[in-house]
């Protein structure tokens, strides 16, 4: 399965996996205006693939044969504020 593979104008370390390169016809109009003009970052052949740096790629195979594209968004960003009060007790004081 071939797919090409692009990132966002407007979103940071956003990308928009669609099944035929240039063909956005299934992605909705929507994201397709939050998500920006997109570059090419790659084509890949997902059937030699085991894994994907920062998707699931069975959530990828799948999205792209039921709807059309796949997208994947950034990772959330650390709360290291509310990791650190967690660590200290939960409480309020630092």
């Amino acid at each position: 399965m071939l797919c090409a593979i692009y990132k966002s104008a407007k979103k940071e370390q956003t990308y928009l996996f669609v099944k035929t390169r240039d063909d956005f016809s299934s992605v909705p109009e929507a994201l397709m205006l939050t998500f920006g003009t997109p570059t090419l970052v790659t084509l890949i052949n997902l059937a030699t693939k085991e894994k994907l740096a920062f998707a699931d790629l069975a959530k990828v195979k799948s999205s792209l044969v039921e709807q059309g594209y796949y997208l994947q968004l950034p990772p959330p960003k650390e709360d290291l504020l509310k990791q650190h009060k967690e660590y200290m007790g939960g409480g309020n004081e630092i």
